[in-house]
């Protein structure tokens, strides 16, 4: 057990567990010297408040952060298309006076801080890429633009939020850069591409190349970086301005597509004994990936989901159709249940097909695992989100039911994934457009929020290391 986890023994369960159930073997960042400041705590009866200096630049840089959210919402790209965000963010932060990598992962920019105190080396990682989505905000700076989505031409925006992500981490960088005497050890500012996919790959071709988070693993962004810890934040429709939601363990549930061709005998449509039906076939196949999840997995060990979101066959109502294609996606917040559905779902599908005398292909692209928050490192973590939130952070019962691949950096290292609320506080969250919805909308005043908790983080986790 590290030093860590001892000093953790005394006041929780959660000491006797490695520091990370993905990277137990993980080199763990000696202590730091961070500035007092970074560890202030607020008494039983004194409501969190973010650090002096941190909330006084987060304030003056919030023009600025308006302006880069803006901008980047107006111009969005897609996934492995970020090509002007990426300079746009390269741009700042060599004005910044940081050090700066691009061409990462094909379109991903670092930037790196050095601090002028002693400390660990910490990533804050935003995503930059956007939707196949026509926006429907009817904001002033709404998105007109349009991207070649898998060859197609498609209408284009920030429908998740990835334009507030890249500028919150982009208007932390001024904060810091404005602070360096206060900002213990190194900081690196990962803007990846891809989040939502690569618009230029298709998953299930054989050996398609890796995209996004996971594509900047395998580069080694990592290691060559020096990182010991990874934070992110994302912004959400279904919690009010500036509360920020967190949850050790499964943040986020593993996501996974699959595609399947099914191929019968066409056959007239008052005739179907001459044929080979591959739509009855394939209603069977679509009933029976249901009783995956009812049937074959334990749900004691948590949840698991199996959507089946397009399907294609026929031409016209009195032909029986001789091949049906379908695509779905699964997702498990957790990695056994993830497991069991992945082993299940071609079995159930070739053996449905083989009982209806037609044939199944069964493509699987696995995408992202489940995003899991270091416990450890959250519970820790926990006063620097208070003080960044004023007090309004709290632990979810269960995760967010979509999907990260934020999760390839937490297998690495310690990560800690939240969420951040931009719903106004007079709007029922039951009525706000989710993200990924054409009229998915931010609440810019949720922002600054972003920007604190990001700084509070590299102190949040200094002022830790500080006390092992």
């Amino acid at each position: 057990m590290n030093s860590l986890l001892r000093a953790l023994a005394v006041s929780t369960a959660l000491a006797a567990l490695p520091i990370s159930v993905h990277a137990q073997d993980a080199a763990q960042p000696e202590s730091a010297q961070p500035p007092q400041s970074a560890t202030p705590q607020a008494s039983p009866s004194q409501p969190a408040t973010p650090t002096a200096w941190v909330e006084a630049a987060a304030a003056e840089a919030e023009q600025e952060l308006i302006e880069f959210r803006r901008h980047i919402h107006q111009h969005p790209e897609l996934g492995n298309q970020e090509e002007d965000t990426a300079a746009y963010v390269a741009d700042h932060l060599r004005k910044l006076g940081l050090e700066v990598h691009t061409g990462i992962a094909g379109t991903g920019a670092v930037g790196i801080l050095k601090g002028e105190l002693d400390g660990p080396t910490v990533a804050l990682r935003a995503d930059m890429d956007a939707l196949p989505v026509k926006e429907a905000t009817g904001l002033p700076f709404a998105s007109t633009q349009t991207g070649v989505f898998h060859g197609d031409e498609v209408p284009v925006s920030h429908a998740c939020g990835h334009d507030a992500h890249t500028a919150m981490l982009m208007s932390a960088a001024t904060v810091m850069a404005g602070h360096r005497d206060k900002i213990p050890g190194t900081v690196v500012f990962i803007f990846q591409p891809a989040e939502e996919g690569a618009a230029d790959v298709d998953p299930f071709q054989p050996d398609a190349p890796s995209w996004g988070a996971r594509k900047m693993v395998e580069e080694g962004v990592l290691e060559r970086f020096g990182v010991e810890a990874i934070f992110g934040v994302h912004v959400m429709a279904n919690a009010h301005t500036g509360q920020i939601e967190y949850k050790p363990g499964a943040a986020l549930n593993s996501a996974d597509g699959f595609r399947v061709r099914v191929e019968g005998r066409q056959a007239h449509g008052s005739m179907p004994w001459n044929g080979a039906d591959a739509v009855v076939a394939g209603a069977h196949i679509i009933t029976g990936m249901q009783t995956i999840v009812s049937r074959q997995v334990n749900l004691l060990q948590g949840m698991g989901v199996v959507t089946v979101g397009s399907v294609h066959a026929g031409t016209a109502g009195n032909i029986v159709p001789g091949e049906l294609t379908m695509e779905g996606t699964l997702r498990s917040n957790a990695p056994e249940i993830r497991d069991t559905i992945l082993e299940a779902l071609p079995v159930m599908v070739e053996n449905t097909a083989a009982a209806h005398k037609v044939k199944a292909e069964v493509n699987i692209a696995e995408v992202m695992p489940v995003t899991m928050n270091d416990a450890a490192l959250t519970e820790v973590m926990v006063p620097a989100l208070q003080r960044a939130s004023y007090g309004k952070a709290r632990e979810i019962p269960v995760n967010q039911p979509a999907s990260e691949d934020f999760a390839f950096f937490a297998e690495k290292v310690p990560g800690l994934y939240v969420f951040l609320g931009v719903t106004p506080e007079d709007q029922e969250l039951s009525e706000a457009a989710s993200n990924h919805h054409p009229a998915f909308m931010v609440d810019e005043t949720a922002l600054i929020t972003g920007v604190r908790s990001h700084v509070e983080f590299v102190l949040g986790y200094a002022g830790w290391k500080d006390g092992q």
